[in-house]
């Protein structure tokens, strides 16, 4: 029988106090992360980017899902900017330490969190110390 994988809607992007939020939704594996890269690439070009990635309705998330996160960090990074994921899946939590990424997100559970000047006053912090 063959499987059915229908292709998960565009992410929903829209700006929340100066912070690109961007809503991931359903799987997030092989078939669906060349069109989500593409559009995180856009999103990471500028100077200082503040991203917000929502995956609380991500149903599933492969290793090219992970790579993908990467990649947004990574070009997020080198633009001096900064990117937050929320999730509230004990799942996904579990998943970033057996792959070795324990330590490389920035993670809430409320998108909230990711949107208040407290959130900013803990990466200044960070960033100082």
């Amino acid at each position: 029988m063959a499987e059915t994988h229908s292709n998960p809607p565009p992410p929903a992007v829209r700006v929340v106090a100066g912070r690109t939020v961007v809503v991931l939704r359903g799987e997030i594996d092989l078939l669906t992360v060349p069109p989500l890269s593409a559009r995180l690439d856009e999103l990471t070009a500028g100077p200082c980017p503040d991203l917000v990635v929502d995956l609380r309705d991500v149903t599933f998330i492969d290793c090219s899902g992970l790579g993908m996160l990467c990649r947004a960090r990574n070009r997020v990074m080198a633009h001096q900017g900064r990117l937050r994921l929320v999730t509230d899946s004990p799942d996904f939590r579990r998943l970033l330490p057996r792959v070795g990424l324990a330590d490389v997100f920035d993670l809430g559970t409320r998108l909230c969190e990711a949107l208040t000047p407290a959130a900013d006053a803990g990466h200044l912090a960070d960033a100082k110390s």
